[in-house]
């Protein structure tokens, strides 16, 4: 048996370029890891099976169209062996919440696999499987903080000093990734912008969130935190707008939606600052549950086994 923890991720920067020809969007992608997780075991079976357990078990497929089988898959192609496992995954991260819980669930999956069949898959090769598998899986594997570019699979990794502190307010309900990339875009042409890569410029990480970051100071990133999404998913769910105001009232130095959405992030001064907006948060009713937690923390990492 092997147990793999891997981290949730929260950007800190997402700008997001034009529509490009293949349907993808040029990133200025800034993740950061947070302790917030998932840990997904693996253990020798018959095919790829998988489990799942914990909040929002019920919405997450346990079939090849969850990304931890789909891994298996991939790596156990690369070295020509049979894929014969069962895969369990202890959810914590939101479904569909923007914090990337089903590729966190696919970066745990390769390492475990690799660690159980025991193949000592080098990580550059592990990362070039985690990019077929999708955009934000790379990271997943890295953790800590980085810049993504390209579809923000193009991963370089970032000076941070200290710790931060978070909170993570969950919706209920999901948001389609793709949807609300959609929506940016249609959002885009209706304020006469256009939506299209010779339209809108390729985005460049911020200054001023870069030195944020290497100072440690949540002050100053909490001033140059940015989501280009965050219109998007405010125009598909209204009502987060209540949650994002929910946290500032209760004392966040900074409130963003995280990601695609519906998942509300809010930066706090310190931990115990977080636990009075996580309370704060759960007692407003303008979400489902709220998590205080901190970052950044490593990628995909083998816990038992």
């Amino acid at each position: 048996m092997i147990a793999v923890r891997v981290p949730a991720k929260v950007n800190v920067q997402l700008g997001v370029g034009g529509l490009r020809a293949d349907g993808f969007h040029d990133l200025a992608n800034v993740f950061f890891a947070v302790a917030l997780g998932d840990e997904v075991t693996a253990t020798l079976g018959r095919g790829v099976t998988l489990s799942c357990a914990g909040p929002d078990a019920d919405h997450v497929p346990l079939d090849d169209t969850n990304l931890a089988a789909r891994a298996a898959r991939l790596l156990a192609a690369r070295h020509g062996i049979e894929p014969d496992v069962h895969l369990h995954i202890a959810k914590a991260i939101p479904v569909a919440g923007g914090m990337a819980g089903g590729s966190a669930d696919g970066a745990a999956a390769l390492v475990a696999c690799d660690a159980l069949w025991q193949l000592d898959t080098p990580l550059p090769v592990l990362l070039e499987l985690a990019a077929e598998l999708g955009s934000d899986v790379p990271f997943a594997l890295l953790g800590g903080v980085a810049l993504g570019r390209g579809r923000g699979e193009l991963l370089e990794e970032l000076p941070v000093a200290g710790t931060f502190h978070w909170v993570f307010a969950v919706a209920d309900g999901g948001l389609s990734t793709p949807a609300v990339f959609r929506e940016c875009d249609r959002l885009r042409e209706a304020a006469g912008t256009g939506s299209s890569a010779a339209e809108v410029p390729t985005p460049d990480p911020s200054a001023e969130l870069l030195a944020a970051l290497a100072a440690g100071d949540p002050a100053a990133l909490a001033a140059a935190l940015g989501n280009d999404l965050e219109a998007a998913a405010l125009s598909l769910r209204p009502d987060l707008a209540d949650c994002l105001k929910a946290g500032l009232d209760a004392g966040a130095l900074a409130a963003l939606v995280s990601g695609s959405g519906p998942t509300c992030a809010f930066l706090a001064k310190d931990a115990a600052d977080a636990q009075a907006v996580a309370d704060a948060l759960t007692a407003s009713g303008t979400c489902r549950a709220a998590h205080a937690t901190h970052g950044p923390v490593p990628g995909a990492r083998v816990i038992a086994g």
